[in-house]
């Protein structure tokens, strides 16, 4: 594996054109470099750095037209078609509220940003692409043929920085923390669960009792959590598509998080991978990273929010399916998740 500290931005454009095949991300893994330092190789060729701050970003996609949302982490990937509508600004964490494009988004990872219009066999393919400090993807809009490209140039021209450097700075990768709890707050971390009334109220309970999700859902124990087996995010995808159960499916990163809402249909198995490959909505999620997967009942002023939810080896959430909140019979979702299969022993 390269250095890419010794690959200079020449280097890395003579290496692409000799291997334009693989994906992007695969082909800065093969080099030893990140994504970010692949794409900002080009600029001044087919790539442009832009403002990567959302506040700027977002109103300037909106105007975009129909595109192709993708955000992903190292194990699954998350692509949904639509427009983006419904943007709420903010200076910690904003959201995106369109029908079917669904984001939050954390500006401080959004850090380098950059629109690319890449030749290929098929033409000119649009893109912007944001990293965060490390280089690593957070989120990207492709084109669609239906997009509004003069909306597409004029985003370039407002969002362009002055600099132009084809070499990035980039910082250090967070790891993702492992599984964090204290076992003589059981009784406390499982009382104020009771207490609940929404979802979002969950990760200030745990970081209050000084834990993390994992950690909290090891501790809890039943009926507030039960540890399935690692096929069981399979079992939840084909059950919902062969009975019509409508879900939420969240993949995301520290940057941004992307949600599909409504039906899945085609679950397609392909090596490690199971994909959704829907019409407007595309999951690809590696089976085979799935360390631990946790089905989690937390009280809400609507009901019980029912998760099936992947972790990796490390500690990483993959991503989580849920019940989908507009449905008017959650008793289908509710009853597939309590066939899944339960994991014989939990890791302490």
């Amino acid at each position: 594996m390269a250095d890419r500290n010794a690959l200079t931005p020449d280097q890395i454009r003579a290496l692409r054109a000799e291997n334009p095949k693989p994906r992007a991300r695969d082909f800065a893994q093969m080099q030893g470099i990140t994504e970010a330092d692949l794409v900002a190789a080009h600029v001044g060729h087919w790539a442009t750095a832009i403002d990567a701050v959302p506040d700027r970003l977002m109103p300037q996609i909106q105007m975009l037209g129909e595109v192709m949302a993708l955000t992903r982490n190292n194990s699954c990937v998350h692509e949904r078609i639509g427009t983006y509508e419904d943007y709420h600004a903010g200076p910690h964490a904003q959201m995106v509220l369109g029908a079917e494009i669904d984001l939050r988004i954390f500006p401080s990872h959004w850090v380098h940003a950059f629109a690319v219009q890449e030749t290929g066999e098929d033409g000119v393919k649009r893109s912007l692409q944001v990293f965060d400090v490390a280089g690593d993807a957070v989120h990207k809009v492709h084109l669609k043929p239906t997009s509004d490209i003069a909306a597409f140039d004029r985003l370039v021209e407002a969002l362009r920085l002055p600099q132009q450097s084809d070499r990035l700075e980039l910082g250090t990768r967070t790891t993702p923390e492992a599984a964090r709890s204290d076992s003589n707050r059981a009784g406390v971390l499982q009382s104020e669960w009771d207490k609940m009334t929404d979802t979002h109220q969950f990760l200030k309970l745990v970081r209050k009792l000084n834990m993390n999700r994992l950690g909290a859902y090891r501790l809890a124990g039943e009926p507030y959590v039960r540890a399935l087996s690692p096929d069981s995010v399979t079992l939840a995808l084909r059950g919902a598509a062969e009975q019509a159960i409508p879900v939420m499916i969240f993949v995301g990163n520290a940057g941004c998080i992307q949600i599909h809402g409504g039906s899945i249909d085609k679950i397609v198995p392909m090596g490690p991978w199971i994909n959704v490959m829907d019409p407007r909505f595309n999951l690809h999620l590696r089976a085979d990273h799935i360390a631990e997967v946790w089905c989690v009942t937390k009280p809400t002023q609507r009901g019980p929010a029912i998760s099936v939810e992947a972790f990796d080896e490390s500690g990483g959430l993959i991503l989580q399916v849920f019940g989908y909140r507009k449905d008017l019979n959650p008793a289908a979702w509710e009853a597939l998740c309590a066939s899944l299969p339960t994991r014989e022993e939990v890791t302490a």
